[in-house]
């Protein structure tokens, strides 16, 4: 017979609470992180990534001329099964603007699970329901049902408030619960 504690630590580990997606004060964790500008349709903005002080730095210039007015970083994975979560967490720093949070569940797929939240300026914990995450492809809406939380294969980070403005949003982890 098992001892009730053996099982009650069985089970507890049957059950995740969280699950880290990236976790940026861990080594490698910058790896495989990439930056997509408007230069591919003829923008100028511009978007860095670098990895200072163990978080993850996303930071530039966003420009409207010749019709841009974005910039992203991205990461794509092997699959990450996320069905037993009920969304995203995202441990971050912003400088008071809008951002884009983008999840793929396939990588070849062309639209993304998009969604939109503000950053305070302060450190703070942004919640994100899958059901919350809505297809887009190009900025437009895709009729399609919202993204079911089953798997991941990208995530990504965007800014585009079709203004031209500095930027700088600092992450220190992405976390299903």
């Amino acid at each position: 017979m098992i001892p009730t504690i053996i099982l009650l630590i069985l089970m507890h580990s049957a059950v995740q609470d969280k699950l880290t997606i990236f976790d940026f004060t861990q080594e490698n964790s910058g790896k495989g992180w990439y930056i997509v500008n408007d230069g591919v349709m003829g923008g100028l903005s511009k978007g860095e990534f670098s990895i200072e002080n163990k978080l993850a730095v996303f930071k530039g210039e966003v420009s409207t001329d010749n019709n841009g007015g974005f910039t992203m970083i991205q990461n794509r994975f092997k699959t990450i099964v996320t069905k037993n979560f009920k969304g995203f967490v995202i441990k971050l720093k912003g400088d008071g603007k809008d951002y884009q949070f983008r999840v793929k569940s396939d990588r070849y797929q062309q639209y993304s699970y998009v969604y939109q939240f503000s950053t305070s300026g302060e450190w703070e914990e942004i919640s994100i329901p899958f059901s919350d995450l809505v297809p887009r492809f190009r900025g437009r809406a895709v009729d399609l049902p919202n993204f079911d939380g089953g798997q991941i294969q990208e995530v990504a980070f965007l800014i585009g408030n079709k203004r031209d403005e500095p930027f700088e949003l600092l992450v220190s982890a992405i976390l299903a619960e």
